[in-house]
């Protein structure tokens, strides 16, 4: 099967030597997402507008690889407040209410910015593959 890297040619990506998106055949692998846009400007400051943010901006890199939302078929968070666990659900109800992929939330200390508050991965299959 082919690999395709996207890449959205953030410092990060390069200097840390990750792809935003990996798919081999029908599998999507996308990287750890925050609500970091590719200035390094941070959107939102709760933890709910920075997971809508997050879900547009996985989106987005789905997109490029030929894959959609409904594809998804696992999403992992990390929070740094468990205890706000309602509102990076009901962003994460808003985008998959309807797919309902298997889904994750953990507590972690921190993340690499203090200001992200989530950070969200997703795995997806593609349904229908030209060949």
């Amino acid at each position: 099967m082919e690999r395709m890297n996207y890449s959205t040619g953030t410092p990060w990506e390069a200097a840390v030597g990750y792809s935003r998106a990996v798919r081999v055949g029908p599998f999507v692998y996308l990287s750890g997402t925050t609500a970091s846009d590719e200035q390094g400007n941070v959107h939102g400051d709760d933890p709910y507008t920075q997971a809508v943010y997050i879900f547009r901006k996985i989106e987005r890199s789905l997109h490029e690889v030929g894959a959609a939302m409904t594809d998804v078929v696992r999403v992992r968070m990390f929070v740094t407040d468990i205890g706000l666990w309602q509102e990076v659900g009901r962003a994460h109800g808003e985008v998959f209410g309807a797919v309902r992929p298997v889904s994750t939330m953990v507590e972690i200390s921190r993340l690499v910015d203090p200001r992200h508050l989530v950070e969200i991965e997703v795995d997806a299959v593609i349904a229908a593959v030209a060949q």
